[in-house]
């Protein structure tokens, strides 16, 4: 057996960051953007924006909002579905999504309770009716179905807990409707059919062929991944014996196992595996064909959504402490970490106050050893400003602590 390729802990960074499009390079579009990273996460909190436009914005800079809109309810490119968690998703992979649409729900037990649920004479009806309506007078929003707070079947985790909510639910994880528009955060409900363009690939696969096709679409999006990082990436926790397909992935001349050595020399553990299409890039890295740059990431970044891999690639614990109580909060309610180049250099913990139209920067945070030259700072007051303008804000204030080497960022915003 030959040797493996090695690989510096630096160059996977480089690799990374470029691969999910957060380095400089040509012009990319939402579609492409999606397509590659695999799913944009949808979450309701919109302190500073929804983070699936800021995970956007930290690849595109200010962008029009329209345009996602467009690509989801009008050229149905993309569409809002089940990923490794709520999200919007590329119909590219349409086939992917649709093997769980066919098996939800996945797990026995809960199928024998949704089962149980469905049959009540009062819920059938109901389900009856929905699609009904649907396909009668649709896209409609939620509200317009009777609501009843009886019949429940336990929490799917998103929804409020009533009947036509849960239905709603298990019809949309089920493939069967679709998001076809939204109203504000208001979703609008239609037949899944119509909301599918004509080029939707729709041949069922195996679960082996999911797993086959996924592994590799995460590996890609990872840059170099181990079997763990792709479980928890794309379609989390969906892989069918994945152990025994990365196996024919490397047979087939698809990926290759690779070593990878950190900065002081060790080498890290595990199986590690890069995906074949990626060694052009990775020479170019190697060869130092690097342009980085300083952008904010969204706490729910694809780039570091594994916060156990996050700490391994850039030494970067992170926490989202929307649900830690205030006093006990760290760094803030919807921290920003800082991305510079190949390393993750400090947070921003900002607050968008929409009717005053002024972004609040409550605090400003320096990771261990973070550069304080001018080019950094200039690359932070860059990245704020640019986040300014993509959320509309009059005037940008920062009011609170600011690392002493990075006292130039009050000057600009104080």
């Amino acid at each position: 057996m030959s040797a493996l390729r090695t690989i510096r802990s630096t160059t996977f960074r480089r690799l990374a960051v470029s691969r999910q499009h957060l380095a400089d390079s040509a012009p990319v579009s939402i579609h492409d953007i999606v397509r590659d990273i695999g799913c944009l996460q949808l979450d309701p909190i919109s302190a500073v924006a929804k983070s699936h436009t800021l995970v956007l914005w930290s690849r595109l800079g200010a962008y029009d909002l329209a345009d996602l809109d467009s690509l989801l309810y009008k050229e149905r490119a993309l569409a809002e579905y089940w990923a490794h968690e709520a999200s919007i998703i590329a119909i590219d992979d349409y086939q992917l999504h649709h093997a769980r649409m066919r098996n939800y729900p996945t797990h026995s037990q809960w199928r024998i309770q949704v089962d149980t649920w469905l049959a009540d004479d009062a819920i059938a009806a109901l389900h009856h009716n929905l699609l009904e309506r649907l396909r009668a007078d649709g896209p409609l929003p939620s509200r317009v179905f009777e609501q009843r707070s009886d019949h429940h079947v336990g929490s799917s985790g998103w929804t409020s807990g009533t009947s036509v909510n849960k239905l709603i639910d298990y019809l949309w994880q089920r493939g069967e409707i679709m998001v076809a528009s939204r109203q504000g955060n208001q979703r609008l409900w239609d037949i899944a059919e119509r909301c599918l363009p004509e080029w939707t690939p729709r041949e069922e696969l195996s679960p082996y062929e999911v797993t086959y096709r996924a592994a590799q679409k995460a590996i890609r999006a990872l840059g170099i991944a181990r079997p763990q990082h792709i479980m928890l990436h794309f379609i989390r926790r969906r892989y069918h014996d994945l152990s025994s397909i990365l196996k024919q992935l490397e047979a087939d001349n698809r990926i290759q196992q690779v070593a990878i050595v950190a900065d002081d020399g060790k080498t890290w553990g595990g199986d590690w595996y890069i995906h074949s299409e990626d060694l052009p890039l990775l020479e170019k890295l190697e060869k130092g064909d690097w342009t980085p740059r300083t952008t904010l990431l969204s706490p729910f970044d694809n780039l570091i959504c594994d916060r156990k891999r996050t700490l391994q690639l850039f030494d970067f614990a992170f926490t989202i402490e929307i649900y830690v109580p205030q006093p006990k909060r760290q760094y803030g309610y919807y921290v920003l970490p800082i991305l510079q180049g190949d390393r993750i250099i400090g947070r921003v913990d900002p607050l968008m106050d929409k009717k005053q139209g002024r972004l609040v920067i409550n605090n400003v945070y320096a990771e261990p050893n973070a550069p304080d030259d001018a080019h950094t700072i200039g690359g932070i007051c860059g990245s704020i400003t640019s986040l300014g303008q993509f959320l509309g804000a009059k005037q940008i204030d920062l009011v609170g602590k600011v690392p002493a080497a990075w006292e130039a960022l009050r000057h600009k915003f104080g």
